[in-house]
């Protein structure tokens, strides 16, 4: 072989290895170490009187009909007994009477029924993941980031499932981190870009919440579906978690929570990287989060 041709190839391959270097680099320097800018929180959930529901209304309603219609008997009854003996009575008059007590219904919720309180999770037994898959050096590689820098407060009102509520759940996406390192560097700096202050966190902000059952207990494990905002970067989409949730306790509340959304809907690009190749638009969505009663 010439000696020229020899020569083109070495500059060829050093080339390349000055390419990849040169990417690994940059990578690392723009993606940072990783560690958050501060701890990890959310906006709040402050618990407030829940509003009377249509049930305990009426009963209300009843009640004050049937005090008004006890007043007028009671007068009635008074005025007939000041009737003058002269008074000719064709008639004989009934006794003014009180309407029944079963007149109300029996079943009456009260206000201090259930528990009604406000959950806030907590960091040490909670997780939130992204799951995907690619061919890494010809091999399907099934890829998991994850994080335990998640926040968020969810109400919870047994009596009134309906009154509840989930707050805007945040995560720290910088502090994802898969098993290389390599790639980690390159998901801060090119792909969520969470290096950024201004993409280091990722909201999902609940818009409605669909499915809960008519009462909630203690011990009872519940499916339903949280539906909201999901901002990465500067793009929001609306996606659907399907939730299940146990109240544990009356202070401790377990749950996970999945959807799937795609890599084009938030114009997340996989960089050229060696090796790597057919990275799946689909990404799956997961969070195992514990929370705590808070005491208001």
């Amino acid at each position: 072989m010439k000696r020229s041709v020899i020569y083109g190839i070495g500059v060829l391959i050093l080339m390349g290895i000055t390419s990849v270097a040169s990417i690994l680099v940059y990578n690392s320097v723009v993606g940072g170490s990783g560690e958050p800018s501060a701890p990890i929180s959310a906006p709040t959930i402050a618990l407030t009187t829940p509003t009377p529901d249509a049930q305990a209304t009426r009963i209300a309603d009843l009640e004050s009909e049937v005090d008004r219609l006890n007043a007028e008997n009671a007068a009635l009854s008074a005025a007939l007994t000041n009737v003058p003996a002269s008074t000719a009575v064709t008639e004989e008059v009934p006794a003014a009477t009180s309407l029944p007590p079963t007149e109300i219904p029996t079943e009456a919720p009260t206000e201090t029924a259930g528990i009604r309180a406000v959950y806030r999770i907590t960091q040490d037994e909670s997780e939130v993941r992204f799951i995907l898959n690619e061919v890494l050096r010809g091999q399907p590689t099934t890829v998991v980031g994850k994080t335990d820098q998640v926040a968020g407060d969810i109400l919870i009102d047994s009596a009134n499932p309906a009154g509840s509520e989930v707050g805007t759940i945040r995560i720290n996406a910088r502090t994802l981190a898969t098993d290389n390192n390599f790639r980690n560097d390159a998901i801060r700096s090119r792909i969520l870009q969470s290096a950024q202050d201004q993409y280091e966190f990722i909201d999902f902000v609940p818009t409605s919440v669909s499915g809960l059952p008519d009462q909630i207990e203690v011990g009872q494990s519940v499916s339903f579906q949280v539906t909201g905002d999901l901002k990465i970067r500067d793009i929001t989409q609306s996606v659907t978690f399907d939730v299940t949730a146990t109240l544990t306790t009356d202070t401790r509340l377990e749950g996970t929570g999945t959807t799937t959304v795609l890599r084009s809907d938030y114009n997340l690009t996989i960089p050229n990287a060696p090796g790597v190749a057919d990275v799946t638009n689909e990404v799956t969505l997961e969070i195992d989060f514990v929370a705590l009663q808070v005491e208001q």
